[in-house]
């Protein structure tokens, strides 16, 4: 006869921590729904409130008109789409390189005193509210540059351009960062072993591993330029134009309405017509489609160039 005992099973749950395993995994799967149903409400509607304006105006007079005046029912993009355009490019131009640059001091140069300064130093820098920079572009930025001799009015596009550019410096340095530094040491290792200096093992090997980190980081930061808007509704001024093919630099030193700042005006006018307030939804879903694409570039280029190490 065996005295053998059958011992406690320790795959078994009391019927009670069961239960518990059972809601937290519904409360988890309710805040992961949420979202997505947040994001899903938002699109459709804007897609739906989108729908009246462009049966009033069509798609391709919205596209290429070349006037955006709402007390004369004039809703071209392109002259939105032209502030928009010129302060993502010109923010760019400052942040992409300076935020590079900062990355690769960071991760390959910087000691860990210094790392451990400049790092939470960048993120108190995103963390500035932007109406503050916008602020500060109106109230200090555009004094200083008219100090220097530079032409610019009042609201200028420059003084808007360089403050978007500062602010997203944090965002590409940090991504960039964190890219280079998953690159495994035994690549430095074997660029220093074959007689490169830390120079040329940096910008041969580092960067170009980290390439699709960085490029990344270029992609959702100019998705965040082309989305700010307290920074370009104070510096920039809330006139739509045209650009100025033939003199650029006048379009440095004037305003501009980019499509954020035109639908705060629209969101704040004491009186606007039906169509006019639609048209804050048009614009919306434009904004939505331009950053939406430029978000599914940026996660197709990290899946494209990844590289995995063991």
């Amino acid at each position: 006869m065996s005295t053998e005992t059958s011992g406690p099973g320790i795959t078994s749950r009391p019927s009670g921590r069961a239960a518990r395993e059972r809601m937290y995994r519904y409360i988890l799967l309710l805040c992961a729904a949420l979202s997505i149903l947040v994001t899903v409400s938002i699109v459709v509607l804007l897609v739906w409130n989108s729908i009246s304006f462009f049966t009033s105006v069509g798609l391709v007079d919205y596209l290429f008109n070349p006037e955006f005046l709402i007390s004369r029912g004039e809703f071209g993009l392109l002259p939105l789409l032209s502030g928009t355009l010129i302060i993502t490019v010109v923010s760019a131009v400052i942040a992409l390189p300076t935020g590079v640059a900062a990355a690769i001091y960071l991760s390959e140069y910087a000691s860990e005193r210094m790392r451990s300064i400049l790092k939470p130093g960048l993120e108190i820098l995103a963390g500035i509210p932007t109406v503050v920079y916008g602020i500060f572009a109106l109230v200090y930025v555009t004094p200083l540059l008219q100090t220097i001799g530079l032409p610019v009015n009042t609201f200028n596009t420059l003084s808007a351009a360089i403050m978007v550019g500062i602010m997203i410096i944090p965002m590409v340095s940090s991504l960039s960062e964190d890219a280079m530094s998953a690159v495994p040491d035994s690549l430095r290792e074997a660029g220093y072993g074959m007689g490169a200096t830390k120079y040329e093992v940096t910008t041969g090997v580092v960067v170009p591993a980290a390439a699709s980190g960085i490029v990344s980081s270029f992609i959702l930061a100019l998705s965040r330029a082309i989305g700010e808007t307290m920074i370009v509704v104070v510096a920039a001024g809330s006139r739509a134009r045209m650009l100025n093919v033939a003199e650029p630099l006048q379009n440095l030193w004037q305003g501009f309405q980019p499509m954020t700042a035109a639908m705060v005006q629209i969101n704040g006018a004491e009186s606007v017509s039906q169509l006019g307030f639609s048209s804050m939804y048009a614009i919306g879903l434009t904004l939505f489609v331009v950053t939406f694409l430029l978000n599914l570039a940026s996660n197709r280029i990290a899946a494209r160039y990844r590289e995995e190490y063991e």
